[in-house]
Order: C-alpha cells, then sequence, then structure tokens
C-alpha cells in the first residue's frame, strides 16, 4: 500500500530511445562530432516538449500529480529550459499541472537493441563488423551496416579479408565513430548536452584502454559534472573478463598457436602412450551406458583399452526393434567377428548371473545406419588419439537436421563424460567470463575463474 501511495503520488514514468548511434550515421553524421551532438539535442528537445505536452494534456483530462506545486519549480532549470522553448506549454502547465512528475530517461537497452537490431540507447556502434567462430571464422555485421552496404550497391559477404572490410568501413558514416573511437571528453559533453532535455539519468558507457591513467578517469568524471550530467560510467578494457571483448589480428593469432599447441601437446603425449593400439584388438573390454532419447531408452557399449574409451556403439535398448541386453550387465566384451559370409561384424559379450558367456551377434546390423556412421566417426576420433574433452567439442558441434539425431549426440556426449578425470581441462571457453578455467568435476564443467558450472 505503500508503494501504491508513492507511486501515485507523483506517476513517475520515463519514455526513452534507443538506435541514436544508427539514427546518427543514417543522418551522414559522425558520432561524437559538434554536429552530431548538436542534432542529437535537437531531437530530444522535441521529443521532451512532446512529452511533457503530452503529461500537461493528460493532467487536463484527468488530473494533475497529486504532489504537484508549480511554485516548487518556479528556479528549476528543467522547467525554465521547457518554457523558454515552448511558453504556451508553460503557461499551460502552470493553469492545469501535468500528469507526471517526471517524463523522460535514457535508460540500459542492450537487450532491447538486440531485439531491435540497433545500436543501444545513444550510445555509438561497439563495432560494425566482427569475425564469428564456429567450424570456420566468418564475419558478423552490425544490422545497419548491411542495410548502408545495400543501399550503396556493395555486396554483403561472408569472405572479405580484413583489408576489403576496412576499406568498406571507411566509406560508411560508422567509420571512426564506433565505441573505442569516439573521444571520451566529447562523449561526456555530448551527453551533458543531452541531459539538458532528460529529466532522469541517461545510460552510457565510456569505453577506455587497458592503460588508462587515474587522471583521465578523473578528468572525465569532472567533466562529467560541469556538463551536467547525472551520473557517469567508465569501463576499462580488461577490468572484467569475457565483458566487450574485441580481439586484433595478433591477439587472435596468439589464442590460435596457444590452442593448437594445447591440443598438439595433449593429442601427442596420448599417442605415445597408446601407440600400440592403433590396430584394433579382436575383444575389447566395455562399457555398458544406458540414456534416454525422449520417451526412447537407448544403450551405448563403449569399447576400452586400459580404462580409456577406443570405440562406441549406440542404439535403441528394445528386444523387438534394438538391442536387448539385461539392464544387470553393466560391463563386458565387443568382439570383432568374421561371419561364414565373411562379412566383418561386431559381437557383444558377456556373463550371465548363471556365470555363462551370452552373446549378442551383429551390434552392427542392430543400428540405424545413420547412427551407425556418426557412431564410426566418433569411434574413429577416438582410435586415433583425440582427447576426450575434444571429442566432445566435436560432437557437441554436429549441426545436425534430425532432432533424433540431436538428442542422440546429447547421449553420447554424458556417455563420455564419465571417462574425463576430475580437473581436466575443457576444450572450450566458459560462456561466462570468456576465460580457458573450465574443468570437468563429476561430468560437469565447472568454472574456476568466476563459478558458472553446467552439467548434462
Amino acid at each position: 500500500n505503500k508503494i501504491r501511495n508513492k507511486t501515485l503520488k507523483g506517476r513517475r514514468t520515463g519514455v526513452g530511445t534507443t538506435g541514436e548511434g544508427d539514427m546518427i550515421a543514417a543522418m551522414g553524421l559522425r558520432y561524437g562530432t559538434p554536429e552530431a551532438t548538436e542534432f542529437s539535442v535537437s531531437v530530444h528537445k522535441a521529443l521532451a516538449l512532446a512529452a511533457y505536452g503530452s503529461s500537461v494534456q493528460m493532467a487536463k483530462e484527468r488530473g494533475a500529480f497529486e504532489i504537484y506545486d508549480a511554485k516548487r519549480e518556479e528556479n528549476n532549470p528543467y522547467i525554465n529550459r521547457l518554457r523558454e522553448a515552448s511558453p504556451e506549454l508553460y503557461e499551460d502547465m502552470i493553469k492545469y499541472g501535468r500528469r507526471n512528475i517526471a517524463c523522460l530517461t535514457i535508460a540500459p537497452t542492450g537487450t532491447t537493441s538486440l531485439l531491435t537490431q540497433t545500436t543501444s540507447g545513444i550510445e555509438p556502434v561497439f563495432m560494425p563488423d566482427e569475425n564469428g567462430d564456429s567450424f570456420e571464422e566468418f564475419i558478423v555485421y552490425h544490422h545497419k551496416l548491411v542495410t548502408w552496404m545495400n543501399i550503396n550497391n556493395i555486396p554483403v559477404r561472408r569472405d572479405y579479408t580484413q583489408e576489403e572490410l576496412n576499406a568498406i568501413v571507411e566509406k560508411s558514416p560508422y567509420y571512426k565513430a564506433t565505441a573505442n573511437d569516439v573521444d571520451w571528453v566529447n562523449k561526456v559533453r555530448m551527453q551533458g548536452e543531452v541531459q539538458k532535455w532528460v529529466d532522469h539519468s541517461i545510460s552510457v558507457t565510456i569505453n577506455l584502454p587497458n592503460d588508462i591513467s587515474e587522471e583521465m578517469v578523473n578528468k572525465l568524471y569532472v567533466e562529467a559534472w560541469r556538463s551536467g550530467c547525472k551520473g557517469c560510467t567508465v569501463y576499462r578494457d580488461g577490468s572484467r573478463t569475457g565483458v566487450l571483448v574485441a580481439l586484433t589480428d595478433s591477439d587472435k593469432k596468439k589464442e590460435e598457436e596457444k590452442e593448437k599447441a594445447a591440443t598438439e601437446e595433449s593429442a601427442s603425449r596420448y599417442m605415445a602412450e597408446e601407440e600400440h593400439i592403433l590396430k584394433r584388438p579382436v575383444e575389447l573390454e566395455a562399457d555398458v551406458v544406458r540414456f534416454q532419447n525422449k520417451k526412447e531408452k537407448w544403450i551405448a557399449f563403449i569399447g576400452l583399452i586400459d580404462g580409456r574409451p577406443y570405440e562406441i556403439f549406440t542404439g535403441i535398448a528394445d528386444d523387438d526393434e534394438g538391442i536387448f541386453c539385461p539392464k544387470s550387465v553393466t560391463k563386458g566384451k565387443i568382439i570383432k567377428a568374421i561371419g561364414e559370409d565373411g562379412v566383418k561384424r561386431y559381437d557383444f559379450q558377456f556373463i550371465n548371473k548363471r556365470g555363462f558367456k551370452t552373446t549378442i551377434e551383429g551390434l552392427s546390423e542392430k543400428f540405424n545406419p545413420e547412427f551407425w556412421n556418426y557412431a564410426k566417426l566418433i569411434s574413429g576420433v577416438l582410435r586415433y588419439g583425440m582427447p576426450i574433452p575434444q571429442v566432445l567439442k566435436l560432437v557437441s558441434s554436429l549441426e545436425l537436421d534430425s532432432q533424433s539425431i540431436n538428442t542422440w549426440k546429447m547421449g553420447v556426449e554424458r556417455a563420455l563424460k564419465r571417462y574425463i578425470h576430475n580437473g581436466e581441462a575443457a576444450a572450450e571457453r566458459c560462456p561466462n567470463c570468456g576465460q580457458d578455467t573450465l574443468v570437468y568435476q563429476e561430468g560437469c564443467l565447472i568454472c574456476t575463474n568466476c563459478g558458472t558450472s553446467r552439467c548434462g
């Protein structure tokens, strides 16, 4: 009830904007220049007059907010700017009041701007283009840069070199207008100019290099105070891991060399230890792992050498259409056999409760051909020494059309995770902090840097 009463006394609201960086670019102006700032101020002035005009109109119809008192605002700088810009609006405000104690803000709109595919709030574009990576490197364009390219008949391709991309950006209105390009002091002054027409605070971040001096940070805060900003935020590059990361060519090369060296070291160590197993033995010790694929029960047979996965076969655990194996069976042998027709096959043999050997012949004949082929792929990389974290990365990155196959591959990942030792490093970065600090613990991924965890 207290919250309701407090709210109704002022009826505070906050009309805001987003996409201002793109608007400036669309007008052919460069963010951070005096001309661009002047245009932004004119936009926010018009918005302020419209918002307050609407609030006065609602006061005519429904009454002013409860604690409105025109005398208390006689010397308010913001109200005086409105009076100077529109004497008629001010006269109506004195006569009728207004519906809202305050009307405007520039809120943090990072997520909203992802939905609108624009720059955020009154911020400039962070980067007009960047390189993404999945199986191969590719270009990710800022959406409005693509719009500009289409208007100017510039082909949008994903195979441009960095030099070609730089040449395209140089012709665009985004050139020298990114978050890292804009002069810091000018950005603060722009915020101060816009603040004159925004009654609440403005969300803006000043992006600073890692080696910024304390004196410069102090200068920016003092300038924000002098400019009339209600708040000021700075971000020093690298002060938080995984935030606003932009890798230079040398950074990318170092990362690639580091990853390559780590993979080669791990693989060479494993191959040196296990070189004698490249030729598959006739019999392999095996674990039996069961998992759920949607509503179906599946089973995996994992061939082992010295306790390490060497091959994996999966199929439906069904007596009629798939593979039947008693639930009590968790271990056995995968045997490579040759039938009377000369065709090779794989059998699974286990010891039943009475101590007799029981053989399930033709594992390969009981698999969906598509599942069988993917199992052969995974078995191949296991056989030739790929470290299990790298195998998991390969399996998870398979982009397949069939939902059944995608669910199956998650089951394969779960089956293989049991063979990773606690504390072993993962072959991927932490999705939260971006650091190479993910390790396996009881089959789950845990980041030793920020504590993020993921299981399953």
